[in-house]
């Protein structure tokens, strides 16, 4: 189920505007209530059915549950990337064409560390600034507050030439909201999880869109089984990757491999090229 909270051109515009002076823009209340409960409920019951404990490594956190490939598990959760106002900015600020990169939880327990400070493509060796390869969509199923463990942020810092050494120490501002707010921000930006000091778990899931000419970070083609990615909305298989970027990469013989989910494929440039061609020269 789709939160039927959706923005306007002119909040479309003003969000764009704020992300791209800051490198994120929090998206206050977006999510209905019930929709939250609806996907915390769906997190736990993933977590129990498959005894899901905590990450194995420092980054991603001793205390934390990490739960990838979501859209596997539960039809709750394939509404998340296809949200209408976080598509729509996501959309202007990579294109159309863009890929879901990975869809995880992020459970903080009590007493999780902070993360060390990064950038979400700094092992890319491409030269900064540069317009943004990624966007990270975090939903907060709970409040994000300093004592939980809300992600912590340098402000435009997407804008400098260099990504952080990793784990350096420097300012940072915790980007606290409340539950069914969804904060997106540039993959350039400076950021590190917190430290979660309360008694309670905080949950949130990671949305993380890419250009459609990058590779995902979930291998989602091979992760989810294709009678699964056969019952989603065309718009999520598209997301997954069953389509081709620009009509040219990722074709499969020549073909949309959107086809093999028994959908109507889009056609290569190279057809496209053809078909204008042969409109050209029809006799009028």
């Amino acid at each position: 189920m789709l939160s039927q909270m959706t923005s306007t051109a002119e909040q479309l515009i003003e969000w764009k505007q704020r992300f791209d002076r800051d490198g994120y823009v929090v998206l206050e209340n977006l999510i209905a209530p019930e929709h939250i409960a609806q996907l915390k409920d769906a997190l736990l019951s993933v977590e129990e059915r498959h005894g899901f404990g905590y990450a194995k490594t420092s980054f991603e956190g001793l205390k934390t549950v990490r739960i990838n490939n979501l859209l596997a598990y539960d039809e709750a959760f394939w509404g998340v990337p296809l949200q209408p106002s976080v598509l729509a900015l996501a959309e202007s600020l990579l294109d159309r064409e863009l890929l879901l990169s990975s869809l995880c939880s992020l459970t903080l327990g009590p007493g999780q560390t902070a993360q060390p400070l990064h950038e979400d493509t700094q092992q890319l060796a491409l030269p900064r600034p540069r317009p943004p390869l990624a966007v990270n969509a975090i939903w907060a199923l709970s409040d994000f507050t300093e004592a939980n463990g809300a992600t912590r942020i340098v402000p435009g810092s997407h804008k400098l030439d260099h990504a952080p050494a990793y784990g350096t120490e420097v300012e940072t501002v915790a980007a606290t909201m409340p539950a069914g707010s969804v904060m997106l921000f540039d993959s350039a930006l400076w950021h590190k999880g917190g430290a979660n000091t309360s008694n309670e778990r905080r949950y949130a899931l990671s949305c993380y869109y890419c250009a459609g000419w990058m590779r995902q970070q979930e291998n989602l083609l091979l992760g989810i089984p294709r009678e699964t990615a056969a019952a989603f909305p065309r718009r999520l298989q598209e997301l997954c990757g069953y389509g081709i970027y620009k009509g040219q990469y990722g074709h499969i013989e020549n073909r949309d491999p959107i086809q093999l989910l028994g959908q109507q494929g889009r056609p290569t440039v190279w057809e496209a090229t053809d078909r204008k061609l042969q409109r050209r020269q029809a006799p009028r």
